[in-house]
């Protein structure tokens, strides 16, 4: 009988981690110590994570250890501590060890053991038989180079050890020379008590973050195993950027180069969007693409020229050229692209070229700006099927027409596209391939992608250092540099005969306007000191950055290239592969185990695949066989097992009370908790959810506090003007629904920090940097988002934006009884004297009316600037407290009894 199988899943620390299921077991193997260490020195990130088990069962037990990791990332180290000795992974090239994986796959056992699992991320996993009362440590090490995409880099941490753990920590270390100059996290499982266990201190040039709940934190209820750490865990951050030429470092005979300036004007852009409209793009993806398009051509500027090219089996163009984005053909455009329908089949190759050919035309008849960036955006979910259906034929074709004087960019929709036919296709005319996933954020994801190069701010960038100082660079040269992204060089410095005092750097780019060189010089031996802290530092690491660089380098070089040149491209890659222990698409780790078990496991790190290939990892994923499963079961005397709990998203040690969360009820001066236990026999009529719930100050009777409900008719104006205080940064519009009589969506925007949050009934945007990177969430998750200023937290259907010096708002999408959007705000003394607005006005010189009827009675006046209201005391729907169906509380409140006026 072989031995019962139990899962270690640990999380993965990232840029992406993600770690799978265990529950801890008296008779089983129990998982009780995780820690995960990452030392981010210059965006590179270095992480090991160390896990300790113990077999607590009198039969041996197989142990399966699995972390989920960047695709971008390279393993460079695994090893297993069993009883003391230590079984290392030897890495090797792939042809060295095919005929270990050869012989594994034979057998029908595990072989390849890293998988595609998402967007991002690869699954590793491995498995070893732990003998009785033995102890085993897993150890794993991986590399990555942090792209700065949208203004911001991100390290995040998926983490679901589905079992309470006895030592649980997360350290993240962050050291940037140039200095950290914005620094945020963010958690999809974090409540009030469990960020308790959450620290962040930072200087000038370091950030400490650590995570470090205890197992009374991590339990959802005492008394069980059930843990409450189940979700995502990220940090942001960006550098300063105090010197347009960027920043040198210098390390053990190493150097690198970071340029990223700012202050820059953005180019004009001529820009062709070539839309797949075949019979597959039906549906939601169709429904998806229009959507994004209409919000993308709204980001077109003025000084931009564009047009659309639609393609089935026949290619129609929108306009006959290009035309300027003034607001009337914008809008136009937005009307065409709303009206797109998915039917027939796929002529790629003629739309493509329908789209050069018109770049074309303008450029010959010189109506392309001077020093302006041209581009094709390809956005298609199949192959081609009509017409050139050869992709070898089709990107000869393309190649030739472009002809090194645009960018295309390819977008392929889902698992139906030949993505290696994009990638190529892409890479040969200086844009980049992307997979958009098909779910309910596909159109974020193109938004996303257009953001990231909407924005080109330099051309024909050079960098330049004196001969005979340096060897073995990066690429040094770049056709286009864009908004919010940086680009690096690294490198060697050559041996002197006596020890080189300086470096200097040139750097030459071109705007539409002018020819910029940015110079600097730096002292070598100032800089070699910079990197004297062992605490953030790990060995020699700007050489294996340059390293991770380079096998980067050659990998994309080597897609587009072929015959000798992709062979000498793939050997150097190799070569540097083996020397530094990376584990790449050219190398593989032999995973030793101890004698007597089964033969040692092949690490394989896969490449972005097509369909089949993928849609086999993710089968892999949906149905995965015992040991993936939630929960384990737990064996009785006799061998019966106890059926598998299911595992439960939430539970009553979510639903914490609003109030200790942000203290807005508190703050109201009736009794609220004894209105809620009152509630059958409650004062005075029920009245429907009203739109906005505020927290009013203002004298009445001594009453220092009220609340006042207000609801929206007949105002007309889309976007309704809700709330704007200059001096607070915050501005609230939305978009009200006369026939339904409820807000379409609702937008936060924040000046400090730069953010939007833009809330529809069915979701939640999260925009960081205006028009930067956007984050998607459901309402029914759990979201805590820290950043200097602001507070985002999402528990129990209620989204919280509060600051110790801000309006708290809160907002709520209610299904019971009817869907609606609701919005409360909270700490009304935080408005400054400039609030204005819809609801603003209610916080520009309130006044109760003395006139009026004695405190006891329901009715009173209302003085808003010089505009009367009469508002009856009601209750009324307490949506502060819960966004769920059940049954709500209900509190009173003061309703207005008058059609609410718009402010003058």
């Amino acid at each position: 009988m072989e031995p019962a199988a139990h899962v270690l899943l640990l999380p993965f620390l990232l840029l992406m981690a993600s770690l799978s299921p265990i529950t801890a077991q008296e008779d089983g193997v129990d998982l009780y110590s995780l820690t995960m260490d990452s030392k981010v020195t210059l965006r590179f990130a270095h992480t090991t994570i160390t896990s300790r088990v113990v077999n607590k069962a009198i039969e041996a037990r197989e142990a399966i250890f699995q972390v989920e990791l960047p695709k971008r990332a390279f393993i460079t180290n695994f090893s297993m501590i069993i009883d003391g000795v230590t079984y290392p992974g030897e890495i090797k090239e792939k042809a060295a060890a095919q005929e270990k994986y050869s012989s594994a796959v034979a057998k029908g056992q595990s072989a390849g053991i890293i998988r595609a699992t998402g967007r991002n991320l690869e699954q590793f996993q491995v498995s070893v038989n732990v003998a009785p009362t033995s102890k085993v440590t897993f150890e794993l090490v991986y590399e990555e180079l942090l792209k700065r995409q949208l203004g911001k880099y991100e390290l995040m941490l998926k983490v679901q050890p589905q079992q309470l753990v006895k030592h649980l920590q997360i350290d993240i270390h962050i050291f940037e020379p140039q200095g950290i100059s914005s620094l945020e996290t963010e958690s999809t499982f974090m409540t009030k008590n469990l960020a308790d266990a959450l620290t962040t201190t930072q200087n000038q040039t370091k950030a400490h973050i650590v995570f470090k709940p205890s197992v009374a934190q991590q339990q959802k209820e005492p008394g069980k195993v059930d843990t409450i750490v189940d979700g995502t865990f990220i940090v942001r951050y960006d550098v300063n950027r105090t010197s347009a030429i960027g920043d040198i470092q210098i390390e053990n005979g190493y150097f690198v180069h970071h340029f990223a300036p700012a202050e820059l004007s953005t180019l004009p852009k001529n820009v062709v969007f070539v839309i797949d409209k075949s019979g597959s793009m039906s549906g939601r993806k169709m429904k998806q693409t229009r959507e994004a398009l209409v919000k993308i051509l709204t980001d077109l500027q003025p000084e931009d020229q564009f047009n659309l090219v639609i393609f089935s089996g026949h290619v129609t163009q929108w306009k006959p050229a290009l035309l300027q984005a003034s607001t009337k053909h914008v809008e136009e455009a937005k009307d065409f692209a709303r009206s797109i329908q998915a039917q027939g089949s796929t002529n790629i190759n003629e739309a493509v070229l329908v789209a050069v050919r018109m770049l074309d035309d303008s450029n010959r008849k010189e109506q392309l700006p001077e020093g302006s960036v041209s581009m094709v955006i390809l956005l298609t979910d199949g192959e081609p099927t009509v017409g050139e259906r050869n992709p070898e034929k089709i990107q000869e074709n393309v190649k030739e027409a472009i002809g090194g004087q645009y960018y295309l960019y390819c977008l392929g929709f889902g698992f139906d596209v030949n993505y290696a036919f994009l990638e190529k296709l892409a890479l040969e005319n200086g844009g980049v391939a992307r997979r958009i996933y098909e779910d309910s954020d596909a159109d974020l994801q193109l938004q996303d992608f257009y953001q990231e190069v909407a924005n080109p701010l330099l051309t024909m960038v050079k960098f330049q250092y004196p001969d005979n100082t340096v060897e073995l660079l990066t690429q040094d040269s770049f056709r286009v540099f864009f908004k919010g992204s940086e680009l690096v060089v690294a490198g060697k410095l050559q041996p002197q005969p006596q020890v080189q005092d300086l470096l200097s750097a040139q750097v030459k780019a071109q705007s539409h306007t002018q020819n910029f060189t940015f110079e600097t010089e730096v002292n070598v031996e100032d800089k070699k000191k910079v990197f004297q802290s062992p605490k953030y530092i790990f060995h020699n690491f700007m050489e294996r950055l340059w390293a991770y660089l380079t096998i980067q380098q050659l990998l994309e070089k080597a897609v587009s290239a072929s015959g000798d040149e992709q062979k000498s491209l793939e050997a150097k890659a190799l070569e540097l592969s083996l020397k530094f222990s990376f584990v790449t698409p050219l190398t593989s780790m032999v995973v030793t185990k101890p004698e007597g078990q089964d033969q040692a496991q092949v690490v394989s790190k896969p490449v972005e695949a097509d369909s089949k290939t993928i849609r086999s990892r993710l089968t892999f994923r949906s149905r995965p066989p015992l040991h993936f499963k939630s929960k384990i079961p737990k064996r009785k005397p006799g061998g019966t097992v106890d059926k598998a709990p299911a595992l439960d998203s939430g539970g009553p040690e979510f639903k914490s009370d609003l109030r200790n969360l942000t203290g807005v009820q508190s703050r109201y001066k009736y009794d609220v908790e004894e209105s809620h236990h009152s509630i059958p026999s409650s004062p005075g009529p029920i009245k429907k959810n009203s739109h906005f719930i505020l927290s009013l100050s203002g004298q009445r009777n001594n009453r220092t506090q009220e609340a006042l409900c207000v609801d929206i008719r007949e105002l007309s104006q889309t976007p309704l003007n809700l709330l704007s205080d200059p001096v607070q940064g915050i501005e609230v519009t939305g978009e009200y629904e006369g026939s339904t009589d409820k807000f379409v969506w609702l937008q936060m925007s924040y000046r400090i920090p730069e953010m939007k949050v833009y809330v529809t009934q069915d979701s939640i945007v999260v925009t960081h940097g205006g028009r930067g990177k956007s984050s998607f969430y459901r309402w029914q998750g759990i979201l805590y988002l820290v950043m200097p200023g602001l507070k985002l937290t999402l528990e129990n259907g209620i989204l919280l934006l509060s600051g110790s010096d801000k309006v708290t708002i809160g907002l709520v999408a209610l299904n019971h009884p009817t869907p609606a959007l609701q919005l409360f705000l909270g700490d009304p003394s935080h408005f400054s004297s400039q609030v204005s607005g819809v609801l603003g006005q209610f916080y520009q010189d309130l006044q109760w009316d003395s006139d009026g009827p004695n405190a006891e009675e329901d009715m009173w006046k209302l003085n808003v600037r010089g505009k009367k209201y009469m508002v009856t005391r009601k209750f009324v729907t307490d949506f502060q407290r819960s966004g769920g169906t059940t049954p709500l509380p209900t509190i009173p409140c003061w309703s207005l009894e008058q059609t609410l006026e718009s402010e003058d």
